[in-house]
């Protein structure tokens, strides 16, 4: 699997937060399944374009 999050901009995002190291692995696969979905719904739907309405 790809790395689909960006590491910096996650710990951005989360100011002044400490982020475990096992943190990131546990998000990407949270994105990876969001898109998964996303895209099984749009196929059910008979579309190749994933649209906003698939998440």
């Amino acid at each position: 699997m790809a790395d689909l999050i960006v590491k910096a901009a996650v710990k951005e995002a989360l100011d002044d937060k400490n982020v475990a190291s096992d943190f990131y692995d546990a998000l990407d696969e949270e994105v990876d399944q969001l898109l998964e979905d996303a895209a099984r719904r749009a196929e059910a739907n008979d579309r190749k374009t994933v649209q906003p309405r698939d998440l």
